[in-house]
C-alpha cells in the first residue's frame, strides 16, 4: 500500500495562497456562522444529553453482567462499536448557511470539514446520506452512499466527487471486518480481516494527519486533500472490490432473487410466454428442479481455501496493476498464515487440526482403527482422510457423497473443498504425507521431526514447497520401513503366494483327499469348522516350513455363488474386479436365479480367507484379498478337476478296463473313445494349469519381488501390488466375458465327465458280462449316446474356446500366445474317429 503520511511543508509561510489577513477574515466568518447556530443546538444537545444520562443511570442498575453476553466471545470489540452511522437527523439542518450565499473560499472550508467526517463514514452537513439509504434495509457490505449539496460550486464538486467513494469504501470494508470476525467464518477470514484492519489503521492515521493539517494550516485546500488521498482511493477500491466478491460468493442467488421478486411487466411476461422463456410452465419446471436439489446452494460460507482462491484469482487477473498486485499479495500472504500452519501440523505429525473445516483434507471420524480390526476394508486408507474436492490419484474429482455442490455450474467448490490454486499440484502429496504419518501414529510409534523449520513459510515461497516435498519423502520412507521391515510384508506376501497361488500345493492334495466327503455336500450343509480343522491338519503336517508363523491366519470360507457366475456378472455389470462393493451389485441377480438352480456344492463354494492386522491391512486389503481369492478358486477348481480325471485314469487301469473283448468290436471302440476323451480332457486341464502357474503367476511374482526391492513410496508399493494381481487376473482370462463363458462350459463338461467315471466302469462290467450271454448286450446304443454327448459338447466348446483365445491373443492380449501353442496338443487328428468331430 502507498504511504498515507502527507508530505511536510517545504516552503515558507509567505508562499501561501491566502495572506494572513485574508485567512483571519475567512476564519472569523466561519466562527460567526457557527455562533448564529449555537444556542438552539446547544440547548437541544444538552436536553438530549441529560435525557441519555438519566436513562443510563436507571438502566445501569438493571444491566446483567457482561460475562453472560455471547457477543464478548464472538466479536468483543465489533459487537459494541457500530460501524453504521445513525440515520440522518433533519433537525437543525434547515438553519445551515446556504452554500450559494457564501464565497467560494468559505464553501471550500465548509466542504473540507464535511469531507473529514465523510471519510470516516459519518454524515456531514452539506454532504449527506443518499435519500434512499436505510440502515435497516440496505446491505452494509455494499457501503453507504453519499450525495453532495446541489448548491456547491461546480469547481469544487468535481474534486469532492472524486474523493467521495472513499466513504463508501471505508464503511463497506469496516462492515466486512465486523461481519467476518465471527467464529463461523474460520481462521483464514480472521487473518484476512486482521490484515485489512492493519491497512485501515494506515488510512485512519492519514485522516488524523489531514485533520491536523486542516486545523493548523491555512494553506490546506481541497486540492491538497485530493493530492494526499489520491493513492488511497485506488487502494481502498481494490480492497472494496475484493470485499464485494467475497460477499456475493456467499449468496450468489441474491441478485436473482431480488430481481425475480420485483414487479414484473405484463407485456414482457406475455412475450416470454410466447417464446417459451417464461410463464407458469417454466416456473413449475424451475420449482421442480429446486425440489430435486439440482440447483440447491451449498449453504457453506466463503472460507478457508475458497478465500485464498478468490484473492489469488484477483491478483492474477489484475497483475498488470502494480498496486493491486501488491495489495492482493499482502492479503494473500496474511490470510494464508493459518492455512499454512494447519498444513504444517498435518504433514509433520499426521494430526488434522481444522476446527472450521477450511483445509483441503477432510477426516471421516466414524472410520477408526476399531472398525479396521473387525473388518479390514480399504475404508481406513481411502476414506478416513480424503480430499474435500473428491479427487483421487486414479483420476480427476468426481461427484461423490460428501463433496459439496459447486457455487455455479463448472465453478469452484465452496469453503474448504476449494483447493487454493497454488496447492493444486501438491494436494495429493499433502494428503498422503499426513496419511502416512497418521498410520505410524496409529501403530503407537512416536513421530519426531526437526522443530527448527522456518516458521515464516508462505504459499508464495519456494521453501514452502520444498518443505512439503521433504515431509512427503520422510513420511514415505518411515512407513515403508515399518511395512517392509517391522511388519514383514514380503514374508506375508510369500505365504499368500503359497496358499492362494498353490506354489507348494502338496497340502491341497492332502486336503482334497481328507475332505472329499465333506466337499461333496451342498455348500449350506458342509461344516466350515470341520473343513477348517482338516486344513489346519494338512498345513501343520510340515512343522519346519517357512510359513510357520502365518499358518494360523489362513481360514476356510464359503462363497455365495460359483466362481464363473460371479465373474460373468461382475464383468457384465462393471467390467472391473475389485471395484467398490461388487458383491452388492451381483447379489440381486443371484437372488432372482436361486429358485432355478440346483444347490451349490461345497467344492464349488470352497475358498480361503486370510487374517491381516493393521497396518498390513492397508496393503493386503479386502479388495486385494478378493483378487487373491478369485485366483485361488480358479486354480483350486482346476486342481480338483485334474485330480478327478487322474482318479478316473487310475480306475481305468483296473482289470475291468484291461479285459479284452475281441468278439465285441463296438465295446472296444467305446472303451477306446472313453480313454481318448479322458486323456484329452486331462491334457486340457493340465495345460491350462501349467499356463496359469508357469506362464503367468510365476513370472509376474518375480517381477513384483524386483519392484518391491526398489520401491521408494508407499503408493508405488500399493500400485505395484494391485497391478500384479490385475495382470494375473487378466492373463488368466478371468476378466473377459467371451473367454469366461466358453471356458466355464468347457471345464464344467470335464468335471461332469469325471463324475461319470464310476458309472462308466459299471457300464463296462455289465457290457462284458452281457456280451457272454446269448441275448448279448442290449444297452450299447444308450452308452454310445451318453458318450457322444460328452464328446460333442467338449469338441464344440473346445473349438469355440481355442478360436476365442486365438482372437484375443492376436488383438488384445498377446500374453495368450503360449496358451494357443499349448492347446494344439489337445486337438485330435482328423483321421481319428472320436464320434463327435474335433
Amino acid at each position: 500500500m502507498e504511504p498515507f503520511t502527507p508530505r511536510p511543508r517545504t516552503g515558507p509561510r509567505k508562499k501561501m495562497t491566502l495572506s494572513t489577513k485574508e485567512f483571519n477574515k475567512i476564519t472569523g466568518t466561519i466562527a460567526s456562522v457557527r455562533r448564529n447556530r449555537l444556542p438552539t443546538d446547544d440547548i437541544d444537545e444538552e436536553i438530549i444529553a441529560n435525557g441519555h444520562t438519566a436513562r443510563g443511570n436507571r438502566a445501569r442498575s438493571q444491566e446483567p453482567s457482561f460475562l453472560a453476553e455471547t457477543s464478548f466471545v464472538r466479536a468483543p470489540l465489533n459487537s459494541r462499536v457500530s460501524s453504521v452511522s445513525a440515520p440522518p437527523n433533519a433537525k437543525g439542518k434547515a438553519r445551515l448557511e446556504p452554500l450559494d450565499h457564501v464565497p467560494l473560499e468559505i464553501q471550500e472550508a465548509l466542504i473540507l470539514e464535511d469531507m473529514l467526517y465523510i471519510l470516516m463514514g459519518i454524515e456531514g452537513s452539506y454532504i449527506t446520506y443518499h435519500p434512499d439509504y436505510s440502515p435497516e434495509d440496505d446491505d452494509p457490505l455494499q457501503g453507504i452512499r453519499f450525495v453532495v449539496s446541489p448548491a456547491l460550486d461546480s469547481s469544487l464538486r468535481d474534486l469532492v466527487e472524486r474523493i467521495l467513494p472513499l466513504g463508501t469504501y471505508y464503511t463497506a470494508i469496516s462492515s466486512f471486518i465486523e461481519f467476518r470476525s465471527h467464529l463461523d467464518f474460520g481462521l483464514v477470514n480472521h487473518a484476512l480481516c486482521a490484515a485489512i484492519r492493519d491497512m485501515l489503521k494506515d488510512y485512519q492515521t492519514l485522516l488524523s494527519q489531514l485533520e491536523h493539517a486542516f486545523s493548523t494550516s491555512s494553506q490546506f485546500s481541497l486540492q491538497k486533500l485530493w493530492f494526499y488521498l489520491h493513492p488511497t482511493v485506488h487502494t481502498l477500491s481494490i480492497i472494496y472490490q475484493l470485499v464485494l466478491e467475497l460477499a456475493s460468493a456467499d449468496d450468489p442467488g441474491a441478485d436473482l432473487d431480488s430481481s425475480s421478486s420485483s414487479e414484473s411487466d405484463p407485456e414482457e411476461d406475455a412475450r416470454n410466454e410466447a417464446l417459451g422463456l417464461g410463464g407458469a410452465t417454466l416456473k413449475a419446471m424451475l420449482s421442480e428442479m429446486d425440489k430435486n436439489g439440482l440447483d440447491e446452494p451449498s449453504g457453506i460460507a466463503v472460507k478457508g481455501g475458497e478465500v485464498l482462491a478468490i484473492i489469488y484469482e484477483r491478483m492474477q487477473n489484475m497483475s498488470g496493476d502494480p498496486t493491486a498486485k501488491t495489495v492482493y499479495g499482502t492479503l494473500l500472504r496474511a490470510a494464508g498464515v493459518p492455512y499454512v500452519a494447519m498444513l504444517r501440523i498435518w504433514i509433520m505429525t499426521g494430526r488434522l487440526v481444522d476446527p472450521y473445516e477450511e483445509l483441503l483434507v477432510k477426516e471421516s471420524k466414524f472410520i477408526n482403527r476399531g472398525i479396521l480390526e473387525v473388518d479390514y476394508t480399504d475404508e481406513y486408507w481411502e476414506r478416513r482422510y480424503t480430499l474435500r474436492d473428491g479427487s483421487t490419484l486414479a483420476g480427476a474429482s468426481k461427484r461423490r457423497a460428501g463433496v459439496p455442490m459447486p457455487r455455479t455450474i463448472g465453478g469452484r467448490l465452496p469453503g474448504g473443498a476449494c483447493v487454493p490454486p497454488l496447492l493444486e499440484g501438491w494436494k495429493h502429496k499433502i494428503l498422503l504425507a499426513g496419511k502416512y504419518l497418521n498410520v505410524i501414529r496409529e501403530c503407537g510409534i512416536e513421530i519426531r521431526r526437526d522443530s527448527a523449520v522456518d516458521e515464516d513459510l508462505t504459499m508464495d515461497d519456494e521453501k514452502f514447497y520444498a518443505f512439503i516435498e521433504d515431509a512427503y519423502t520422510h513420511a514415505n520412507q518411515t512407513l515403508l520401513q515399518l511395512l517392509l521391515r517391522d511388519q514383514q510384508l514380503m514374508p506375508r506376501l510369500s505365504s499368500l503366494r503359497r496358499y492362494f497361488f498353490l506354489s507348494q500345493s502338496s497340502f491341497l492334495t492332502h486336503m482334497l483327499d481328507l475332505a472329499h466327503t465333506e466337499l461333496r455336500k451342498s455348500a449350506k450343509s458342509a461344516s466350515i469348522v470341520k473343513l477348517q480343522s482338516l486344513l489346519d491338519l494338512t498345513l501343520n503336517a510340515d512343522p519346519h516350513g517357512d510359513d510357520t508363523l502365518f499358518r494360523e491366519d489362513v481360514k476356510v470360507t464359503m462363497a455365495t455363488s460359483t466362481l464363473y457366475e460371479w465373474l460373468l456378472t461382475v464383468n457384465n455389470v462393471s467390467g472391473v474386479i475389485g471395484g467398490d462393493e461388487p458383491e452388492a451389485q451381483v447379489q440381486p441377480q443371484e437372488d432372482d436365479k436361486k429358485s432355478d438352480k440346483k444347490p451349490m456344492l461345497a467344492i464349488d463354494a470352497f475358498a480361503l480367507d486370510y487374517t491381516v492386522k493393521f497396518p498390513l491391512s492397508l496393503v493386503i486389503s479386502r479388495k486385494t484379498l478378493l483378487r487373491y481369492q478369485l485366483l485361488f478358486r480358479f486354480l483350486f477348481h482346476l486342481k480338483h478337476v485334474e485330480q478327478s480325471l487322474s482318479a478316473m485314469w487310475i480306475e481305468q487301469k483296473t482289470s475291468t478296463w484291461r479285459t479284452a473283448v475281441p468278439h465285441y468290436q463296438d465295446l472296444e471302440d467305446w472303451r477306446r473313445r472313453v480313454f481318448l476323451l479322458r486323456a484329452r480332457m486331462l491334457t486340457f486341464v493340465q495345460q491350462i494349469l501349467a499356463f496359469a502357474t508357469f506362464e503367468v503367476l510365476e513370472p509376474h511374482w518375480r517381477a513384483l519381488e524386483a519392484k518391491l526391492d526398489k520401491v521408494t513410496t508407499v503408493d508405488q508399493l500399493l500400485r505395484d501390488h494391485v497391478d500384479f494381481l490385475d495382470t494375473c487376473l487378466r492373463e488368466c482370462m478371468l476378466t473377459t466375458s467371451r473367454l469366461l463363458r466358453t471356458y466355464s462350459k468347457l471345464i464344467t463338461t470335464c468335471a461332469t465327465f469325471a463324475q461319470y467315471g464310476g458309472s462308466f466302469t459299471k457300464n463296462l462290467a455289465q457290457a462284458i458280462a452281457a456280451s457272454e450271454t446269448e441275448a448279448g448286450d442290449q444297452s450299447m446304443p444308450k452308452r454310445k449316446d451318453i458318450l457322444e454327448r460328452f464328446e460333442k459338447n467338449f469338441n464344440v466348446w473346445f473349438q469355440v474356446y481355442i478360436s476365442t483365445v486365438q482372437f484375443s491373443a492376436a488383438s488384445e492380449n498377446v500374453s495368450l500366445n503360449p496358451l494357443v501353442a499349448r492347446l494344439e496338443c489337445v486337438k485330435v487328428p482328423e483321421n481319428v474317429n472320436t464320434g463327435g468331430g474335433a
